[in-house]
Parts: C-alpha cells; sequence; structure tokens
C-alpha cells in the first residue's frame, strides 16, 4: 500500500521460518505437532487435577495451574501459525496478525516471568515463615498476587505494542524467524527506532532484572533456613520442595537469555532459532513433567483420580 507520495507501507510479512531446511521440514512439522499437542495436553491435565483434588488447594499449587494456563496460551500464540505455515509456499502473516501475534507472545512471556517470581515468595515464606504461611499467603493474596503478573505483564505488552505501532515499514518484509519477534521486526523499520529500544531497557531492567533478583534473593534467604534445619530428612524435603522452581527458572532464563543476548541480535540465525524453540515450545513441555516428577501429591492425587474414575 502506498501513502504520503513514493513511501510504501508494508501490509504483511513473509515468516522464513525453517524454509532454509527443506529436507527435514516433515520431520520438524511432525515434531513440533506432537509436541503441541503434548504440551496442551499436560498441561490441562495438571490444571484439572488441581482443581479436582481438595489436597491440591493450597498456594503452590495455585500458582501451578496459573503456570500451566500462561504455558497452554504461551505455546498457541505461536505453534499453531508455525504448522499451518509448514503447508504454504510462502509464509505470510498480515500486519495486524503479526502485532498481535507479538502482542500475545510477550504477554504470556512476561507473565510466566513475574509468575516465578511470586512462586519464589511463596516458597520463601513456606521454608523461612512455616508457622505464618497459612495467614501471609491467604486465598485473597494469592489471587491478587496472580492477578498482579498478568496486569504487570500486559502493561508492559501494550507498551512495546503501543511503540511498535508507532513505526513504519516501508523497506523489506521478511522476517527471519518463525514468529514475529521484535528484534527482527526492528530491523525491517524504516524509522527511528531509538525510543523503542530506551524503552526494551527499561522494560528489561523493571521485569527481568528486577524479578531475577527477588527469586536470587528468596533464595539466599531460603538456603539459609535450610542449613539451619538439623534433620537431614527435614532438609532434604525442603531442598525438594524448592528443586522443581528452581529447575523452571534457570531453564526459562538460560535459554531467553541465549537468545536476545547474543551476538546474532536475538534469533536471525538458525541456532538462534532453535534456541528459539526451546523457551517456546520445550519449557511449556517440560514445566509441568518438572513439577510433577518428585511430587508426591501430585502423583497421589493422580492415583486416586485413576481409581475412581478407573481410567488413565
Amino acid at each position: 500500500m502506498t501513502v504520503g507520495g513514493n513511501i510504501t507501507e508494508i501490509t504483511h510479512f513473509i515468516l522464513l521460518g525453517f524454509s532454509d531446511f527443506p529436507k527435514i521440514l516433515t520431520v520438524l512439522f511432525v515434531i513440533f505437532l506432537i509436541n503441541y499437542i503434548t504440551t496442551v495436553t499436560w498441561n490441562l491435565c495438571l490444571i484439572v487435577l488441581i482443581r479436582m483434588d481438595i489436597h491440591l488447594h493450597t498456594p503452590m499449587y495455585f500458582f501451578l495451574s496459573n503456570l500451566s494456563f500462561i504455558d497452554i496460551c504461551y505455546v498457541t500464540s505461536t505453534v499453531p501459525k508455525m504448522l499451518f505455515s509448514f503447508f504454504q509456499r510462502q509464509q505470510m502473516i498480515t500486519f495486524v496478525g503479526c502485532m498481535a501475534q507479538y502482542f500475545s507472545f510477550a504477554t504470556m512471556g512476561l507473565s510466566e516471568s513475574c509468575l516465578l517470581t511470586v512462586m519464589a515468595y511463596d516458597r520463601y515464606t513456606a521454608i523461612c515463615k512455616p508457622l505464618l504461611y497459612s495467614s501471609i499467603m491467604s486465598p485473597s493474596l494469592c489471587v491478587r498476587m496472580a492477578l498482579g503478573a498478568y496486569m504487570a505483564a500486559l502493561f508492559a505488552s501494550l507498551s512495546q505494542l503501543c511503540a511498535l505501532l508507532q513505526l513504519h515499514f516501508c523497506g523489506p518484509n521478511v522476517v527471519n524467524h518463525f514468529f514475529c519477534d521484535l528484534p527482527q521486526l526492528l530491523n525491517l523499520s524504516c524509522t527511528d527506532t531509538f525510543f523503542i529500544h530506551v524503552l526494551i531497557a527499561v522494560l528489561t531492567m523493571t521485569y527481568g532484572v528486577v524479578n531475577v533478583l527477588i527469586i536470587m534473593i528468596s533464595y539466599v534467604y531460603i538456603v539459609i533456613s535450610i542449613m539451619k534445619i538439623t534433620s537431614t530428612k527435614g532438609r532434604s524435603k525442603a531442598f525438594n520442595t524448592c528443586a522443581s522452581h528452581v529447575t523452571a527458572v534457570s531453564l526459562f532464563y538460560t535459554s531467553v537469555n541465549y537468545v536476545y543476548l547474543s551476538s546474532s541480535s536475538g534469533g536471525s540465525s538458525s541456532s538462534d532459532r532453535f534456541a528459539s524453540v526451546v523457551y517456546i515450545a520445550v519449557i511449556p513441555l517440560l514445566n509441568p513433567v518438572i513439577y510433577s516428577l518428585r511430587n508426591r501429591e501430585i502423583k497421589d492425587a493422580f492415583k486416586k483420580l485413576q481409581r475412581k474414575e478407573g481410567c488413565c
């Protein structure tokens, strides 16, 4: 579309995806399809299991069910479009669709970051202040903390979306990725992106650095409290309580930092695209496994459900 003389506004983008690997496209499609179905199924089952078993109606499992909900939305924001693109000769997405995809992706990613911080505080309260845990982590506070995580993520995503909509795209429209990610969109803009880079820096400090610092400080106090436990069994139980959360946090931030802080500007190379798959598709698949693998309460709840329903 041409506006204002010789300036041509982009109305759609072309996603390269994994088109530079034509020999394994079919294999990739099958892998991503199985991954998506499994991710949605496992996370949905975990939500239902927590909802149905009254013994799991605690702050920890309330936040875990929210994490599963976020993971379902997170993977759905990118993977279905990617799967559909495997059957297109030219993988196109409209400008509006591209903005909507990035907005939903960013909202869910930031929500997960904030929720992981909330879950760290929950573990800190459970281990460092066990006698006050029930009174501190009241149902109303848990709901407010979860809503706060969503609202904070929504505010940051809306800020980025508004800044993106102020940019003009009048040159190349080829996105060297399998979804509309911010670094690639900024590279395609034909207007000054200084303001949005400043905005991203501020949001990174606020949501990235601050969240990581809160998590690290929480675990410093947690480790100190655990080391004061004289019983070996009690110390082991406390460590197991936090192991799942530490694993989830490590996987999430390691993969995100690798992509967005790498020298290739966040996902423009094939290696960075495959790295993006880790936090977009693999982590939402692994989260329910990580939190269930060594969790006796979830295993017991599942066994009770099996006996009750007479099915697996």
